[in-house]
């Protein structure tokens, strides 16, 4: 998500309880983005500061004047549903594109086509709203965002005329006072989403069916997903699990590869 005031694009903003809106690390404090409701803020500020640090890259630090979300609470704003809109077409458009690439327009290409684009759209979209409700139960705000660049690339392996698809329109992006286990546990529910998708793809694959291929490129679908988030590496979640813990990492990593490897036999 962009910073209201500079346009950075932030992993996990920050939502400053003031005026509402978004911001970078540089600009969360109401006095560096010029808050509204500055007043308030400044009134509450020394009893409602808090910072939570570990000895690591992760660092949050929070300021707030009101209680935070509920843990009880899956919500969904205005904004969100038109993020989750657009990004719902760019990823049905990538399936639709790779249906046409491996099989062309015919009666039953048409068909693959749209099994497709059900297939990948549900797999991308059940990970997102994983890392959303572990979030939003966990008291913390979450909420779908379209990224540029994620946007650009999706749409630009949309037209490529090749069947190997990248698929990454956005994420959910989280703000609010982290503690180690609460990130951890807020990453691994994407991967773990996509570990139970591919099973489930596998087992309809044993089961004669005229749509083998779709549950194939499924269960190798959502087995490369998680695999490929749980890389320890950067933003993605594998770097946050390994932090938070290595043993359910590994156990995690290993059965993604065994699927990929699995599934990809079927293809």
């Amino acid at each position: 998500m962009k910073c209201q005031i500079c346009g950075q694009e932030t992993f996990l903003p920050f939502q400053c309880p003031y005026c509402g809106d978004q911001f970078c690390t540089n600009h969360h404090l109401p006095e560096n983005h010029e808050c509204p409701k500055i007043d308030l803020a400044r009134l509450s500020k020394k009893e409602n500061t808090m910072i939570f640090r570990e000895p690591s890259s992760f660092e949050y630090k929070v300021n707030y004047g009101k209680s935070g979300q509920s843990k009880s609470r899956i919500y969904f704003s205005f904004k969100e549903l038109k993020h989750l809109a657009l990004g719902s077409l760019l990823v049905i458009g990538v399936g639709l594109s790779m249906g046409y690439y491996a099989f062309g327009i015919s009666g039953q290409g048409i068909m693959f086509m749209v099994g497709l684009a059900i297939v990948l759209t549900t797999s991308f979209f059940i990970h997102e709203i994983a890392h959303k409700i572990t979030a939003q139960k966990r008291g913390f705000w979450a909420e779908f965002r379209l990224t540029l660049w994620g946007s650009m690339l999706t749409a630009v392996f949309m037209v490529l005329p090749v069947t190997f698809k990248i698929i990454s329109p956005g994420a959910v992006m989280i703000s609010g006072p982290a503690k180690r286990y609460d990130i951890g546990k807020i990453s691994i529910a994407g991967p773990l989403t996509n570990i139970a998708l591919s099973c489930i793809f596998l087992g309809l694959i044993i089961i004669p069916n005229p749509y083998y291929w779709i549950f194939a490129i499924g269960a190798f679908f959502n087995s490369y997903i998680a695999l490929f988030n749980l890389i320890p590496f950067g933003i993605l979640d594998g770097f946050k699990i390994f932090y938070w813990s290595k043993k359910i990492w590994i156990i995690s990593f290993a059965i993604s590869i065994a699927l990929m490897v699995i599934s990809y036999s079927f293809i």
